[in-house]
């Protein structure tokens, strides 16, 4: 019995490269060559032959879902056409949002803000109080404070023309809207005086500065502008920082020196000032102080004094009102 199994297994062996030789080793002797196959051209992968996880497959997939664009991005019923396609509007679209909040920190007071409030957080003691959502949603709001006129100056000039159809050329729009934020970041630093930042980075990018006098605000570009405007207000930061830390830093010292005269060095100093530094924070009303102080440290452009202006008819109905019978000769 063994030795039947064992002659069929043989014979199976010897049969298979036989067979399988056909159709892939070289062609037998006795065999004619099969016809070769017609070529044909490699079909372009789908979507759903595609890998699911390829951000430009499901870009594409989601710019064919939009209503009148067909495959390929190209609108429905309309001959091809030049430009991007809508995949590639979609990924443009995505990067810019996610730069957004890195826009934001780079061109704005947030920076400035922030950083004063951490330094204080730290000058406080309480390391988990306010906490950092806190913090982050107060330095928003009061950016949000501070930019306004800025904010309002760009819809006003830039965003309301452009929906109003003055402005087709995205070259003019992008013009528009970038001079609000330059006439800011020049202001905060003609205010503060740090131009030392913006003559390290010309100079490093091989600007002539043999007469920084001839210099106008249009030979410094925003790649420029825009890190020496970043040094120019970590470094006011830190200047207010260190005020903020002084009254706090002479509690630190009185109570440890008296703790040291008590002979009391096991016990922490930060344990028994942290009290003393909440109720003169609140007894002086720390928060207006030091809100207050940081709003008013941002130095207004004067194309914002100009729009922020009362016009003379806006003055005349002001005085029309607040006279008495409503009567005024002017």
């Amino acid at each position: 019995m063994t030795r039947a199994w064992l002659g069929l297994i043989v014979a199976l062996l010897v049969c298979l490269p036989a067979r399988g030789q056909g159709g892939l080793g070289p062609a037998l002797p006795d065999a004619e060559p099969a016809p070769a196959a017609p070529a044909r051209a490699p079909a372009l992968p789908t979507l759903s032959e595609a890998d699911p996880y390829n951000p430009l497959a499901i870009l594409a997939g989601a710019g064919e879902a939009l209503p009148g664009v067909g495959a390929g991005g190209k609108p429905a019923g309309e001959a091809p056409r030049g430009g991007l396609s809508v995949a590639i509007n979609i990924l443009v679209v995505l990067t810019v949002l996610s730069l957004v909040p890195a826009i934001m920190l780079m061109t704005t007071c947030f920076m400035r803000i922030l950083i004063v409030l951490g330094l204080l957080k730290q000058a406080l003691g309480a390391q988990s109080v306010p906490p950092p959502q806190v913090v982050t949603g107060l330095a928003l709001f009061m950016t949000l404070l501070v930019m306004t006129p800025t904010l309002e100056r760009i819809n006003k000039e830039a965003i309301g023309p452009y929906r109003a159809g003055q402005v087709a050329d995205y070259d003019d729009l992008w013009n528009r809207t970038r001079q609000p934020m330059r006439d800011f970041m020049f202001a905060q630093i003609e205010a503060t005086g740090n131009w030392s930042s913006v003559y390290m980075i010309m100079e490093y990018r091989g600007q002539d500065l043999a007469d920084p006098s001839a210099l106008t605000r249009a030979d410094v570009d925003m790649v420029t502008l825009v890190p020496a405007y970043m040094l120019s207000e970590l470094k006011v930061a830190f200047l207010l920082g260190f005020k903020v830390y002084l009254p706090f830093l002479v509690i630190d010292m009185v109570v440890s020196t008296m703790l040291i005269s008590m002979s009391m060095m096991m016990l922490p100093p930060v344990l028994i000032s942290l009290p003393f530094k909440l109720l003169l924070f609140v007894l002086v009303d720390g928060w207006v102080l030091i809100v207050g102080g940081l709003m008013q440290s941002f130095a207004v452009s004067p194309a914002e004094v100009a729009a922020m202006a009362p016009s003379s008819a806006d003055v005349l109905a002001l005085v029309h009102a607040l006279s008495p019978g409503g009567l005024v000769r002017v």
